[in-house]
């Protein structure tokens, strides 16, 4: 697949992130700490895209808000929690969805070793 070398990337530079700073910090700090990383990679990175979303007749200017999204095609959600839940699973994947985005992760920046607070998504909607 065409969005596994960013995935790993990113992955890496998120896993190089945790290890500096360790899993007590606000999710913003993370997010700062992997938007100057991801950018010094050179990649293209937008922190707290938001979309506008219609209800009725009524729009919602802030429908959601991606943490960061590279190169237009992988969101990134991040977490700070004591594990993931359904409903972390449901805001990334809604993301996706709503966006027409093809690739989506999920960290849990406050778990001890990051690899276990990962997840990948693929958005299969045609």
């Amino acid at each position: 697949m065409i969005y596994d070398k960013i995935t790993e990337n990113i992955i890496g530079v998120a896993i190089e992130v945790h290890k500096a700073v360790g899993p007590g910090l606000l999710e913003s700090a993370y997010q700062e700490c992997l938007l100057y990383e991801l950018r010094a990679l050179g990649y293209s990175v937008k922190k707290e895209v938001s979309q506008p979303k219609t209800y009725k007749d009524l729009i919602l200017d802030n429908g959601y808000r991606i943490d960061l999204l590279v190169e237009n095609t992988v969101v990134i959600e991040l977490k700070t929690v004591e594990r993931f839940t359904d409903v972390h699973t449901a805001q990334i994947l809604t993301y996706m969805k709503l966006g027409d985005y093809p690739v989506g992760l999920l960290f849990n920046f406050r778990s001890k070793l990051l690899k276990n607070g990962i997840k990948r998504f693929i958005n299969t909607n045609d």
